[in-house]
């Protein structure tokens, strides 16, 4: 049986007993039977604080939306967002509150999925505040063998890229936060309750385990999947599937030709993956109410399956065929076009990219980070 930190955490109860804690978590936050990690939290040691990421500490709340302070209905306890207008981080009087702070967020592996960033932020504030951190490790669905992308570059961090990760990292948040940790001399007190079971080269559907939505923009592991690659379509005016059933594995616009960019993409015969012609009309977000065409992307090989690198190739497809496709301008005045800030560095604008050099580019930075990583791996 493959466990999560949370499934092992009676042998860890000492880190626990007299100590006031805070708990960050979300919907995933749970144990082999289904059982809410704030549950378990309340009823067995003394919990006075969640802090919640986005969507909340139960799922409750849209995406990018801000929240004040309330109590659990369920537990009592007080909520504290960290998913605030001017800041996403512990603030000293959230941590006068607590002396340990304690995380457990199933992560997707994936750079640009922001939960991990919630974690570094805690860490880092609890190393500033000298509070002990835990975290309740789980395994990362995508293995933890396989790394994908580039480097994220100094000067392009966001709350979709903080730290110098590739963009699919083969770690699990415990390992990444112990890579933080002594990487940024944060030198934090940190705990991780390691998972039970779990092999590096196991993907999710090697565990036998339920699925549970990390998001509701995640709703399988084929999109977990996925995502690496096609994510980068947030940062266009393409749209990535978003309002449909099935986000970030339907890409189009109004203006593709379903049939072409179909047979272009098979064409190449890239691994693990074929390319279906798909009509959609989103419910909301990018072309709402309007009819598009693009493809979506049928992944029929995991393991031989390229996520980044076929979501390149497809969004300079489209680029190359489309006069209208186009890179959205910046969030907010004098910031980095989203694209800018998805690929931790502005190559995907430049011009004349040679898409070949650039994914061999991005290859070498993916060799140099698996080796760099090795010395951080919790598991075998």
């Amino acid at each position: 049986m493959i466990r999560n930190g949370i499934d092992c955490i009676g042998q860890y109860t000492h880190l626990f007993k007299g100590k006031r804690l805070g708990l960050i978590t979300a919907p995933t936050g749970l144990n082999d039977d289904f059982v809410a990690t704030i549950q378990i939290m309340h009823e067995n040691f003394n919990l006075v604080a969640l802090f919640s990421p986005e969507h909340g500490v139960r799922g409750d709340q849209a995406a990018g939306a801000q929240v004040d302070t309330y109590l659990d209905p369920i537990t009592g306890v007080p909520v504290y967002s960290l998913y605030r207008k001017d800041s996403k981080r512990l603030s000293p009087d959230m941590l006068d509150e607590v002396d340990m702070v304690v995380y457990d967020i199933q992560d997707v592996g994936v750079r640009y999925y922001t939960f991990i960033y919630t974690m570094l932020y805690a860490l880092e504030d609890c190393a500033t505040a000298g509070k002990e951190f835990v975290v309740l490790d789980r395994l990362n669905p995508l293995d933890g063998v396989t790394v994908e992308g580039n480097i994220l570059k100094p000067g392009y961090q966001s709350f979709v890229g903080n730290y110098p990760l590739c963009v699919r990292y083969g770690l699990t948040a415990g390992e990444v936060a112990t890579m933080a940790n002594e990487q940024m001399n944060w030198n934090c007190k940190l705990h991780v309750v390691r998972c039970d079971g779990w092999e590096r080269k196991m993907q999710f559907p090697d565990t036998g385990r339920p699925w549970v939505m990390p998001s509701l923009g995640i709703p399988r592991f084929d999109t977990a999947l996925l995502y690496s690659g096609t994510c980068l379509f947030e940062g266009t005016n393409i749209s990535e599937g978003r309002g449909t059933t099935a986000p970030f594995e339907i890409i189009g616009a109004p203006f593709i030709n379903a049939e072409k960019l179909a047979d272009e993409m098979n064409s190449q015969k890239l691994p693990g993956v074929i390319f279906r012609p798909v009509y959609f009309k989103p419910s909301f977000s990018k072309f709402q109410g309007e009819q598009c065409s693009g493809v979506q992307l049928h992944v029929i090989d995991n393991r031989a399956f390229q996520p980044l690198e076929t979501g390149v190739m497809l969004m300079y497809a489209i680029k190359r065929n489309y006069e209208l496709f186009t890179f959205l301008p910046p969030l907010k005045e004098n910031s980095r076009p989203f694209i800018d800030l998805l690929c931790g560095d502005k190559l995907y604008r430049n011009e004349s990219v040679d898409v070949p050099a650039l994914l061999e580019q991005f290859r070498e930075e993916s060799r140099e980070f698996a080796r760099m990583k090795q010395q951080y791996h919790l598991y075998e």
